[in-house]
């Protein structure tokens, strides 16, 4: 008998036996390293076995735009496919799995039908087609949940679309703990989850074997549940995605590789490919572990890294029910999942190892890397502890393939910083799948639109630093990435490979007095500082770690006398030329047109109004300014204020922030130590909060600032870097009790008491001034107005409907991390953006978002009863809009 078929999974080979219920002739095959037609035999256990095979083309089920090669005569591959190619098109997308067939289907569905796909080899040939499938919202951040919340959407309506099926059935899914600690995790990421509207419910060890009895319930202390969860087929739903596409008009276009992108004025203009050239208006990287590879060919850098990653199929195993909840066990490395008759379990166990680093082979799909049983043993048999039955399951195949991670776990989704209209979607550790039709679907809409429909700093590509494109750091921070995947995830968990990279010219002083570094953007930062005799190491748990009460020394040192920051790792970027003011003018909502020697506050907004940028300007001359950024933001500073010249702007921006190092020296005695040190006169008279001058301090000069991130007096010293140790042994040296180095945990409790913002987790481009309370800042008549003054104006006649409230935990001894839910008059209203422990205030301080049914007075968001659920318990909570410490702000200019 000669059929088609639909199959998942590498094993399906000529000679390998496929079950009755997951393939039976006539069938149809959707991609995959398998045949268009194929001799099939029933054996006596009534299994149906492949004979003989021959790869098909996906353009033979006439979705791809081009004709099948055995309908082209005699031509030549160049004579029959060039003019097939078009001449351009208004996006092309380069890669034919999930994700950029879910982008051309949702850009197609917008009504943008000039769109060309190109795959080099079949479609779902990279990495969708040996995909598991499964569907799980556990994600780590609200942004990347709501990418798989609108997955699960598109899963479940797409074959009423397109009439072809995804496979996806609702099973739910079982995070399970083997330990008090996982559980504690479980708790936590429970509420987390909840504050993203997902549905989370804790269960008993009872409950958990009701949902699945297989398991082994010895040593399980319990498990989260995610009814909603799921699983499907990526090779089906790719191709489901793809037929809807081309049906509206995509062309959708197999063995075409494109080679290189055409680039003019800083933006796309088409792509290079092995058959021709397509002028283009939009182009889109969703070549998956090809990614970096092809990001480079445009001057885009991604660090993308492919590593081996591993699942076992078992034999059919007779009785097995279908359908059960997906198991994922982090205490064993592993999941498990029922699939046709048989169990997959998968694996993110320690021990990985990097693949082709030097660059993957264009010409192969379908990769399949060697066993290793002497690896996976091990892990294999733990699993099997935990779920009995596999230990008499026979293995039909131990498949390893390569998947393509991140240094961060967080995938590439947006537009490239430094070239206008290239959209990357690359890099998914794993979780391609499940989030690529969420990520197509929101990747259109961004072309589409102009701007996200999901609040995504956490993908920005502009978030790369350049360390992180060199191959061997690669190599190091993604295994180390992965080797922890499945381990519990700690609050304030600090990686370890690749360090130290990047230093302070303080470096070795902030060492010597007892500096914890943690590692932001590649530099070493002190986290906080081990009292002598105390051990220099984090010992992690989800209430108060080793660190807490050294932490709080530190922060009560700046609250009422005085300490010291190393802020070196903070961007500075030096912005000059005639046209400096008129730039910086345009592109902040302050007034930058202050006199040399003041510093200003501002934000950079989208046309949208979305806040695009959180930063402080320093006026150092008529044509010369200095902007200060966050170390993990100031990539996408430069790159902005790039975009922002104009071709007939006589500006220039550089990078400065190796030059200098910088310290924050802060409290209330923070007058009283620098005084005698310099023949300046810091009286409030004299040196008026808002002012910038150069200094003589010690035996050399500064450059000191009147301001404050923590919320007392202080000045901002930038250092030459040559003289930077000079000036911390001259500040250390003084005769006076009390001056102490002060850490990045303490400076965030004090900045979250009062209020202030920090870009990335509190404020975004999704956010406005006036939602944030950030509107003081706007200057809305001043001449030339500003980007994004129009839709602010909109945004303020029609009032806000939504506020970044700050909270205080009415329970001393309850903690909040991030991404916990708020209450109000017990619905659910808002999540946690960032949290830490208030030392002043007495409990955990948070800012969060809080939404509102519509427009409302500011009081509303400060009246009713306010409670945070913090590991699955709510805690009342005091709302406030003002900051709960020094409202007034009058102790930083006293």
């Amino acid at each position: 008998m000669t059929a088609a078929f639909e199959f998942i999974g590498p094993w399906a080979l000529p000679g390998r036996a496929v079950a009755p219920h997951a393939c039976q002739p006539p069938c149809r095959w959707f991609g995959g390293p398998l045949a268009d037609s194929m001799s099939w035999v029933r054996t006596s256990a009534g299994n149906w076995t492949i004979e003989q095979a021959r790869r098909p083309r996906s353009d033979t089920w006439g979705i791809a735009g081009v004709a099948p090669r055995e309908n082209r005569g005699s031509a030549t591959k160049e004579e029959a496919m060039a003019p097939l190619l078009p001449a351009r098109a208004q996006v092309v997308i380069v890669g034919g799995g999930i994700i950029g067939t879910s982008t051309a289907y949702h850009l197609a569905r917008h009504g943008w039908t000039d769109v060309v796909l190109l795959e080099m080899n079949t479609l779902t040939s990279g990495t969708t087609w040996h995909a598991a499938g499964l569907v799980t919202q556990a994600r780590g951040t609200d942004g990347t949940r709501r990418i798989v919340k609108r997955s699960l959407e598109i899963f479940k309506n797409l074959e009423q679309d397109t009439g072809f099926a995804t496979g996806f059935v609702e099973t739910g899914t079982l995070n399970v703990a083997a330990s008090p600690e996982r559980m504690d995790e479980l708790r936590h990421q429970a509420s987390a989850v909840r504050g993203s509207g997902v549905e989370a419910t804790l269960l008993d060890v009872d409950q958990t074997l009701e949902r699945h009895p297989l398991l082994n319930p010895e040593g399980l202390h319990g498990s989260l549940f995610f009814p909603h969860d799921g699983r499907g087929s990526a090779t089906d739903t790719t191709i489901s995605l793809a037929r809807g596409a081309s049906a509206r008009g995509a062309k959708i276009l197999e063995g075409v590789t494109a080679i290189g992108v055409t680039t003019g004025a800083g933006r796309v203009t088409g792509v290079q490919t092995d058959q021709g050239d397509i002028e283009a208006e939009y182009v889109v990287n969703a070549t998956g572990m090809w990614g970096r590879e092809f990001g480079v060919t445009a001057g885009v850098r991604l660090p993308l890294q492919a590593l081996a990653h591993y699942y076992v199929v078992t034999e059919a195993i007779p009785g097995l029910p279908r359908n059960l909840p997906t198991v994922k066990s982090g205490d064993e490395y592993a999941y498990i999942k029922d699939e046709a008759g048989a169990l997959m379990v998968g694996f993110f166990e320690p021990g990985s190892y990097p693949w082709a680093s030097t660059g993957i082979p264009q010409s192969k799909g379908f990769v399949q890397l060697p066993e290793d049983w002497d690896h996976l043993g091990p892990f294999y048999e733990k699993i099997m502890e935990r779920m009995p039955v596999l230990a008499d399951a026979g293995i039909r195949l131990h498949f390893c393939g390569p998947e393509s991670f991140t240094p961060d776990g967080q995938y590439h989704l947006g537009e490239a910083p430094d070239l206008k209209n290239y959209f990357v979607a690359a890099g998914f550790n794993s979780v391609g799948f499940l989030s690529g039709p969420g990520a197509g679907s929101v990747l259109a809409d961004w072309i589409v639109e102009g701007r996200s429909s999901i609040d995504l700093p956490e993908t920005d590509p502009a978030r790369v630093q350049r360390h992180e494109t060199n191959r061997r750091f690669l190599e190091r921070r993604v295994v180390e990435y992965l080797d922890e995947s499945y381990e519990i995830h700690w609050p304030f968990q600090q990686r370890t490979s690749a360090r130290p990279l990047r230093v302070s010219p303080l470096y070795e002083r902030t060492e010597a007095a007892g500096a914890v570094f943690g590692e932001l953007a590649g530099w070493e930062r002190a986290n906080w500082y081990a009292p002598e005799g105390v051990s220099k190491e984090y010992r992690y748990s989800f209430g108060p770690q080793n660190w807490f009460e050294h932490s709080a020394a530190e922060h009560r040192a700046i609250r009422e006398d005085v300490g010291v920051i190393d802020t070196s790792s903070f961007g500075k970027l030096l912005v000059q030329g005639r046209d400096a003011l008129g730039v910086l003018q345009r592109m902040s909502v302050n007034d930058i047109a202050v006199d040399v020697g003041r510093i200003v506050y501002t934000q950079w907004l989208n046309e949208h109004a979305g806040i695009e940028a959180d930063v402080t300007v320093t006026r150092l001359a008529e044509d010369q300014f200095l902007v200060l950024s966050g170390p993990a933001t100031v990539n996408r500073d430069l790159a902005r204020l790039r975009r922002h010249i104009g071709p007939e702007d006589f500006c220039t921006v550089a990078d400065v922030t190796g030059t200098m190092a910088m310290l924050a020296v802060m409290g209330p005695n923070a007058r009283r130590l620098l005084q005698p040190l310099t023949d300046a006169d810091l009286s409030n008279e004299a040196f008026p909060f808002g002012t910038s001058r150069e200094i003589d301090l010690g035996f050399g000069f500064v450059r000191a600032t009147r301001v404050t991130y923590v919320g007392e007096l202080g000045w901002e010293l930038l250092i030459p870097s040559d003289i930077a140790r000079h000036i911390w042994d001259t500040l250390f040296g003084v005769d006076g009790d009390g001056l102490r180095p002060v850490g990045y945990h303490a400076m965030n409790s004090l900045r979250l008491e009062k209020g202030y913002r920090s870009w990335g987790h509190d404020v975004s481009s999704a956010d406005n001034l006036l939602e944030a309370g950030l509107g003081f800042t706007a200057k809305w008549d001043k001449p030339g107005g500003f980007i994004g003054r129009e839709a602010l104006l909109a945004a303020k006649e029609a009032g806000v409907s939504r506020r970044l409230v700050q909270f205080v935990l009415d329970e001393p001894e309850a903690h909040l991390f991030h991404d916990e839910p708020i209450y109000r008059d017990g619905d659910l209203v808002g999540r946690v953006a960032s949290a830490q422990y208030g030392h002043t205030l007495g409990g955990a301080v948070a800012l969060g978002w809080v939404s509102a049914p519509g427009p409302v007075e500011r009081g509303w968001f400060e009246a009713a009863p306010y409670a945070i659920e913090v590991a699955d318990r709510r805690v009342p909570a005091k709302a406030s809009l003002r900051p709960m410490y020094d409202p007034k702000s009058e102790r930083p200019k006293s």
